[in-house]
């Protein structure tokens, strides 16, 4: 079946053909046609379990956050002076969540799971390291008697190990119960910077406690100078998660994420030491790191976006897209064109118009499932469903 394509207005915009519709649709004026059931039975399971799970993981990161700020207001004498390095705190945490929205606006993930991933990252992860890098720092004090080497080990040693493990498993438990969400190495990333950006929330919070006689250089430190340090490690181990999903085998995560792991204890223990014993190298070695990890994002992004093109000229060649939608829904100009031109026609056109784009997302992300080896019994519904809901969404702003 043949679908006549929408093509550019004379602005420029992008904009439906006049007479643009799917055949089978009625004519201007007749009754809608009814919609396919919009659910799978093993669907609603799985939504069912994640929902709960979700919310099992957010409350028990809810709690140790709590536990953590309890743990700082007794650090600052009053509860009261945790407002300024709260606020501060927020800045750099803001500038990360910025950045993942960037990263994961061609296939969003759920909100809720997001903030579980946040809540794991602030409250359990910090909650875990700081009693284990207490504990090890005192030991090392007292079998060696020097402060400073307990400092030192407990900074280029213990923390790297413990806040990364306790980071990284936050992502692996994300990923065991939520596999649908991932489809590849950038959903790893954006799951890692929201655990890491979390945990440096809250650890934020505590330096800028300790440190309060030195605040401003503190914050310059570590909320300017250095807000994804911890998202850059902790994404090492996210990334080799992410890409164990695009891996033939269920259990290529059991190999994929100690690599990944290896690789962010490495780059925090260098971090760490590095800006003890010589901080100069900050410039030399770790902003050219810096910059090679935007670059590798940035080429993840883009493969992402290859990705959804193919899978979606699949159903192009079978009639459901025309090229021309393909080239608006996997580029972002060609979206911000459609949802102008939606919004030019009406809130129901553009509500419409975001549910389309939503819709043909994450039916590539189940093709692309699919392609990979990892269709669950319930695809066909899966698929059925949304592509009901596709043609429902077009002629809703078409009309």
């Amino acid at each position: 079946m043949s679908v006549p394509g929408p093509s550019p207005s004379p602005g420029g915009a992008w904009a439906p053909r006049p007479g643009y519709r799917r055949s089978g649709y009625p004519p201007a004026g007749a009754a809608q046609p009814a919609p396919a059931p919009q659910w799978a039975p093993q669907a609603m399971v799985h939504r069912r379990r994640g929902t709960v799970a979700s919310t099992v993981l957010a409350c028990i990161g809810a709690v140790g956050l709590l536990l953590m700020l309890w743990i700082i207001s007794a650090t600052a004498g009053e509860a009261s002076e945790l407002l300024v390095p709260i606020l501060l705190a927020l800045v750099p945490f803001g500038i990360v969540m910025v950045t993942v929205r960037w990263i994961d606006r061609w296939e969003p993930e759920p909100p809720g799971l997001l903030l579980a991933a946040f809540l794991w990252g602030a409250g359990v992860a910090t909650v875990i390291s700081l009693l284990v890098n207490t504990s090890a720092s005192l030991l090392v004090s007292a079998a060696t008697g020097s402060v400073t080497g307990a400092q030192f080990f407990s900074a280029a040693v213990t923390a790297p190990i413990v806040e990364e493990t306790t980071k990284g498993l936050g992502v692996l438990i994300v990923f065991l119960l939520w596999r649908r969400n991932f489809n590849g190495a950038v959903d790893g990333i954006v799951y890692a910077a929201v655990v890491a950006g979390g945990f440096a929330f809250a650890e934020n919070i505590l330096y800028f406690v300790q440190y309060s006689d030195a605040l401003l250089i503190t914050f310059l430190m570590r909320g300017i100078a250095s807000p994804f340090a911890h998202v850059t490690f902790t994404s090492c181990t996210g990334l080799a998660i992410g890409a164990s999903a695009r891996m033939r085998s269920n259990l290529a995560w059991l190999w994929t994420a100690p690599l990944g792991l290896a690789c962010a204890i490495m780059l925090h223990s260098f971090w760490n030491g590095m800006l003890i014993t010589e901080p100069s190298l900050y410039f030399y070695v770790a902003m050219p790191f810096f910059f090679a990890a935007i670059g590798l994002v940035v080429w993840l992004r883009w493969s992402e976006r290859m990705t959804m093109r193919q899978r979606l000229a699949d159903y192009q060649r079978a009639g459901w897209f025309s090229p021309a939608e393909v080239t608006m829904i996997t580029t972002g100009a060609g979206r911000a064109a459609a949802r102008r031109w939606a919004k030019s026609r009406g809130p129901v056109a553009a509500h419409a118009m975001r549910n389309f784009l939503a819709c043909a997302s994450a039916l590539a992300q189940l093709r692309q499932q699919a392609v990979d080896g990892h269709a669950d019994a319930d695809f066909s519904a899966q698929e059925s469903a949304l592509l009901a809901a596709i043609v429902e969404q077009r002629y809703a702003f078409t009309r």
